[in-house]
């Protein structure tokens, strides 16, 4: 090879290097104005198209096309998962669509205990004091008329959660929790909102494990007797006969089942002393002696 081919080749060599070098800085390296420790929201139902103008629009992308052509790769261009992604750093292309398609949003999980027998007001605040984005006044708006729906358990949020994926997320979760147990509920012979009040009640009135059964067989002997309910947790049912007209707070799944499958027993009363023990009674006399005897 004579030296004009030899800077021939080396021409080439270079020019193809040089050209490579290029278009992966174009096409595949992240934007100079990345912008790390950033979040970017991608909404429920966005399709790639508009995915990726928003990546592009927020520069966290330099070319839709190869995005778009990533993702199709990995064969989810019609999967592309809603969330909210936090980019801590700069990322290739190619990495940005392997996130964004496989719901990587690295964001760490909040988590949220909501105990049974929380209302709706003691949810409000508990969830104002954990998430940022969480609106009280609107939860508060949103969620009324779904007192008893809101299901108590452990839940996992992002910081950039609000009240709306709150009250999505509770209540999915109450429907989840009763789907298994409807059919027990309509051989009951009640309705399921009459369950879910008396739930309510029973979260409230019980104290220890074995409670429930008892109070709730209890309370639906003095609904069939016609007898006033008279909890100390619904005041009301001291002046009003019946059920109240609503939960009065979100009951759990053993308040429940408890209101489902009331344990039978001779008794009308009940009282805790200050220990918590219950103590039972068949009549309105021995309830005063009981009263005597451990409250007094």
């Amino acid at each position: 090879m004579d030296f004009f081919s030899a800077n021939r080749v080396s021409f080439y060599v270079l020019g193809t290097i040089t050209f490579l070098l290029l278009f992966y800085s174009f096409f595949f390296s992240p934007p100079r104005d990345f912008p790390t420790e950033t979040i970017v929201k991608i909404e429920q139902g966005k399709s790639l198209r508009s995915v990726s103008l928003k990546l592009k629009n927020e520069h966290i992308i330099r070319s839709r096309l190869i995005f778009e052509a990533f993702v199709i790769l990995l064969d989810k261009e019609r999967r592309v998962i809603e969330a909210d992604y936090y980019f801590e750093n700069k990322l290739s292309v190619w990495r940005v669509a392997e996130r964004i398609s496989n719901g990587e949003h690295h964001m760490a999980p909040i988590i949220v205990t909501i105990p049974e027998g929380f209302d709706v007001a003691q949810i409000a605040d508990t969830f104002s004091s954990k998430l940022e984005n969480f609106n009280k006044n609107k939860f508060l708006l949103e969620a009324k008329g779904l007192e008893g729906k809101l299901f108590p358990d452990t839940y996992f949020f992002l910081n950039t959660d609000t009240e709306i994926d709150v009250i999505k997320s509770m209540s999915a979760n109450f429907e989840k929790k009763i789907i298994p147990i409807r059919p027990a509920i309509i051989n009951s012979k009640k309705t399921e909102r009459e369950i879910v009040i008396m739930a309510s009640l029973i979260e409230g009135e019980a104290k220890g494990e074995n409670d429930r059964g008892f109070i709730s067989g209890i309370l639906w002997r003095r609904l069939d007797l016609g007898m006033l309910l008279q909890v100390d947790v619904e005041l009301e049912t001291y002046k009003t006969k019946g059920l109240p007209k609503s939960p009065i707070s979100n009951p759990g799944l053993r308040a429940i089942q408890a209101a489902i499958y009331p344990q039978k027993s001779p008794y009308l009363y009940y009282l805790h002393d200050k220990a918590g023990e219950i103590h039972y009674a068949k009549s309105f006399i021995e309830h005063q002696a009981n009263i005597k005897k451990y409250l007094k």
